[in-house]
């Protein structure tokens, strides 16, 4: 068994889309749009791993005004760069790119190297070594 992709809603469906592309090297399938439900989406992918992120947008769906991270359910999602080197660095352009680093670069108390930055929807994303 694997994870094959998250899901996650969006406000912005294009600069999110925009995000993971640059900061994360995804690749971005082709949009679909179902007109009847006012619904779009993209999926994206890794280069060397079949798990996937689906965006998605529909104008009905609202955006919750709690604390993603602070409210039940999934809180955060963490991709893995390969080296601490890279999370340093990715680090950095996220925040040259005035994106929220919420957590700095740092070893956690389990072992792993990560630092963690908001998307532009607000989720926290883990990058890890």
């Amino acid at each position: 068994m694997k994870i094959d992709h998250l899901a996650i809603w969006t406000e912005n469906l294009e600069a999110t889309k925009d995000f993971y592309v640059k900061y994360f090297d995804m690749l971005c399938g082709e949009k679909y749009t179902n007109e009847v439900k006012r619904f779009t989406s993209y999926f994206l992918s890794f280069k060397d791993s079949s798990t996937r992120i689906e965006l998605m947008h529909r104008p009905d769906i609202a955006a919750d005004a709690n604390t993603k991270s602070l409210t039940q359910g999934l809180t955060h999602f963490a991709i893995s760069v390969g080296s601490k080197e890279v999370v340093n660095s990715l680090t950095e352009k996220l925040r040259a790119d005035m994106h929220t680093i919420q957590s700095e670069p740092r070893t956690t108390g389990d072992g792993y190297y990560e630092s963690v930055v908001l998307d532009p929807e607000g989720n926290l994303v883990e990058i890890t070594a």
